[in-house]
């Protein structure tokens, strides 16, 4: 049994121990950093054959030719045609309800006119093509497929280029089916930092893009850090997170699992419990140590929990939302009798999962909101992945001669305050002398 820390407000240091269980330093260390820097520079300056030695090195792959690393639509809807029925109708449904949800996301061009003739506005516009980042090997995640290629879709994005690694020329057949249902444009079979600078830099045969999404190892965040600027990026992500937040009268062996339903991903990541039942807090712990050895990940779950894990106590339900907003966690879970009542006590988290029957885990998959998510207390400023993400806004301005005098003067008033007489001229010119 791991050994959870445990966790009371009425401890003295009890804010000072929840910082420093809850800090994450998502930088990549000095060594990766150097080495993710040397591929992006390679890769931008020699393309193709750059990328080709890379894939070759570090996936073993067997491609002669970089034209042997593209995965052809029809690829991608073989391997659709290939998966199990039941797999196909799971990701289908997925797909639409994801799609379901995006679509009351888009934002629309505005404008209004003023009394003098003067329009203001706001144009909305997709992004033209975006890099989506699909983890590969042992980590394979179809999820993440429909979770940043259909918002993307969905707010007009023309092309979608994928990448995923193959190691040994392994492919999933699960993330190409979720691509093809997506609607990827382009598919790759390449993967780490090489790939993050394919798509950043552009080469012969990866096409340029403007911004890359999707999770990937330390060394695809590192890349995507340090690219950062030259193409946009969705966000450096840390481990997974999940905190519940439970009155005690939920099935201890159901919060259990959902503690376990994050810990699974990472050594890394980081469960937490909060109620203000000391006795229930230490039936989860009971759970936990009984339903623990039937795990197929129980080395990854045992480390996470003896990691970062806690069992916090509160004095109350609305002391338990003040641990709630300092966290800023990635997954919420309000498993209480009211969830709708504590709502509005909680500033920040990435995604809320309300009452006790709202597992976290369907928002992994199904629900319809994004998985993508801020972690590592980043949810204080930042907020889920989302239509939003792929498009742009564009100020509209428009004077009337009537208009272009009346701000004209105030203009050139400031400019010429702040010195910029140029600033102050251009705008003096649209003045009309007195008559």
């Amino acid at each position: 049994m791991p050994d959870i820390q445990r966790l009371n407000t009425t401890q003295f240091d009890f804010w000072s121990r929840l910082a420093e269980l809850t800090a994450w330093e998502s930088v990549a260390d000095g060594s990766v950093s150097a080495t993710v820097r040397d591929i992006l520079d390679q890769v931008r300056t020699r393309g193709d054959d750059a990328l080709l030695e890379y894939t070759r090195r570090f996936d073993r792959s067997k491609a002669v030719k970089i034209a042997d690393l593209e995965l052809s639509a029809a690829r991608l809807h073989r391997a659709l045609d290939s998966i199990p029925a039941e797999q196909r109708q799971a990701l289908e449904t997925a797909a639409a309800r994801i799609r379901a949800y995006a679509e009351r996301q888009t934002l629309e061009s505005w404008r209004f006119t003023e009394a003098d003739g003067t329009a203001l506005g706001q144009q909305v516009t997709p992004l033209d093509r975006v890099g989506l980042y699909v983890p590969g090997g042992k980590a394979a995640y179809p999820s993440s497929v429909l979770m940043n290629a259909i918002p993307a879709k969905v707010a007009g994005v023309a092309e979608i280029v994928m990448v995923v690694p193959a190691p040994d020329g392994a492919l999933n057949d699960l993330v190409l089916a979720a691509a093809a249902i997506a609607g990827v444009d382009r598919a790759f079979a390449i993967g780490g930092a090489q790939a993050v600078a394919a798509l950043a830099y552009g080469t012969a045969t990866v096409p340029r893009v403007d911004k890359i999404v999707g999770p990937g190892n330390s060394y695809v965040a590192a890349a995507k850090r340090q690219v950062f600027g030259t193409v946009g990026i969705d966000m450096i992500a840390g481990p997974s997170e999940i905190l519940v937040v439970c009155d005690g009268r939920t099935d201890p062996d159901w919060i259990a699992m959902d503690l376990f339903s994050q810990a699974e991903h990472d050594e890394d990541a980081q469960p937490i419990l909060i109620s203000p039942d000391g006795a229930f807090l230490e039936r989860v712990a009971a759970s936990i140590e009984r339903q623990l050895p039937e795990m197929e990940r129980r080395a990854i779950i045992e480390a996470s929990l003896g990691r970062r894990a806690a069992l916090i106590q509160t004095l109350d339900l609305n002391e338990a939302a003040q641990v709630v907003n300092f966290i800023a966690p990635e997954h919420l879970e309000l498993s209480v009798a009211q969830p709708e009542a504590l709502l509005p006590l909680i500033r920040h988290a990435g995604a809320i999962f309300m009452g006790r029957h709202t597992a976290e885990a369907v928002g992994d998959y199904c629900a319809g909101p994004n998985h993508v998510l801020p972690t590592s207390r980043t949810a204080r400023f930042s907020s889920p992945l989302g239509v939003y993400d792929f498009q742009k806004r564009t100020s509209l301005i428009y004077c009337s001669p009537e208009g272009a005098a009346r701000l004209g003067r105030a203009a050139s008033i400031l400019a010429r305050g702040e010195g910029l007489t140029a600033h102050a001229r251009s705008a003096e010119y649209r003045i009309p002398e007195p008559p």
